[in-house]
């Protein structure tokens, strides 16, 4: 297999699928900020238009899931037909490593103004990480 470097010209191809026409919705992924505060970190997920009852938290096996779900079917249908739609419908999650010995009942959450907040406390795992072991390069 050769790989070829792509070239600086003009390809129509590029532009026309740069046309708003064909790319598909925002990124179902939830834009979050991480930040280390004391002996905690401190998660913020951007979740504008979902209702707290919507957003499901759980902690299994050391990872911290996120999930949310926003549902058109309840919406009234007087409001009309959608021309165009580009608001995400449907449900996304996220997922973060957090380590084994932080439970659930160890993690704050608070959602305000369409922003979740998660405070969860660091925690030293008590398990020995693996030596590193490194593969030599021959001449």
């Amino acid at each position: 297999m050769m790989m070829i470097p792509r070239r600086n010209e003009f390809n129509l191809f590029d532009e026309m699928f740069d046309n708003p026409f064909f790319t598909e919705h925002e990124s179902k992924i939830m834009k979050t900020d991480i930040r280390e505060k004391g002996d905690k970190y401190v998660i913020d997920i951007d979740l504008p238009g979902y209702e707290k009852e919507n957003i499901k938290i759980e902690v299994e096996d050391g990872y911290l899931t996120v999930q949310a779900e926003v549902n058109s079917e309840n919406e009234d249908k007087e409001k009309g037909k959608y021309v165009r739609r580009e608001r995400y419908m449907g449900t996304c999650s996220r997922s973060f490593y957090v380590g084994e010995d932080v439970k659930s009942e160890d993690i704050k959450a608070s959602f305000k103004k369409g922003i979740l907040t998660l405070e969860i406390p660091k925690i030293e795992e008590n398990k020995k990480l693996p030596e590193k072991k490194y593969v030599e390069i021959e001449d």
